[in-house]
């Protein structure tokens, strides 16, 4: 596999999606919303001054860091899923596919293309998150929240593998339909066992622990690496070629 031929396939996926406005301003505005909303409302439980913050607000600041880890899952349905079907129905994919550029290059370059924006809006709405929740926490706590060890693990570890974790189902499900709106129907279900991981962690039934992030982490490495050799499997560049009208 020639990373060089992977790459030019996703700078072009990120020069057409750069002139998408929707793409934008999704990107922006989940990062924005969970990096403002939550510490707001951090804000409010700690500034209404009920007993007990220090045995219960960290555990409820983990819950809500979890949504970075949704948020990852989220963000890149859409880009994904145009990125194959998207391209077919403006007769602009094609060209790509009758070049020598081999399956797995393609799928790894719009994995890229999906992958890299999506985490470095994960990243940045997060610092603007950490940031606001030490302000709103440090005088009911006594200390900061963060930096923390669970964080490290969501923002570099269980994020990253959940958005390749959607980019793969998202890329492998818009390889088999032939229009991009079911494809997004279709990816959105992908992010459904996070939200289940995440009110678990909510109502304290599975402790958002570094430890469990890391069992989470592990499980979802797993299931990444079977998504790529399932779309490796399935893209039939023939049948696009030849089938899809």
């Amino acid at each position: 596999m020639r990373l060089s031929q992977a790459w030019i396939v996703a700078r072009h996926d990120m020069s057409i999606f750069r002139r998408r406005r929707g793409v934008l301003y999704g990107l922006i505005a989940l990062p924005f919303a969970v990096g403002i909303g939550f510490p707001a409302l951090v804000g409010v439980i700690v500034h209404r001054g009920t007993g007990g913050l220090e045995s219960y607000l960290p555990d409820l600041v983990n819950a809500f860091s979890f949504w970075w880890v949704i948020g990852a899952g989220i963000l890149p349905t859409t880009i994904a899923a145009y990125g194959i079907v998207g391209e077919k129905v403006e007769k602009s994919l094609e060209p790509l596919l009758s070049t020598p550029t081999t399956d797995g290059e393609i799928l790894l370059g719009k994995t890229l293309a999906a992958f890299l924006p999506t985490m470095a809006a994960v990243w940045a709405g997060s610092v603007l998150y950490q940031v606001l929740v030490d302000l709103e926490t440090r005088g009911a706590l006594g200390y900061l929240l963060y930096p923390s060890w669970g964080m490290a693990v969501i923002l570099f570890v269980l994020a990253p593998l959940a958005c390749l974790y959607a980019v793969e189902f998202s890329v492998l499900v818009s390889s088999r339909v032939t229009d991009a709106r079911s494809a997004q129907q279709y990816a959105g279900i992908i992010f459904l066992p996070l939200i289940f991981i995440y009110i678990a962690g909510e109502i304290g039934t599975i402790p958002l622990d570094t430890v469990n992030l890391l069992y989470f982490s592990g499980a979802l490495a797993a299931l990444v690496l079977a998504l790529f050799y399932v779309s490796l499997r399935l893209f039939r560049r023939e049948e696009i070629l030849t089938q899809w009208k």
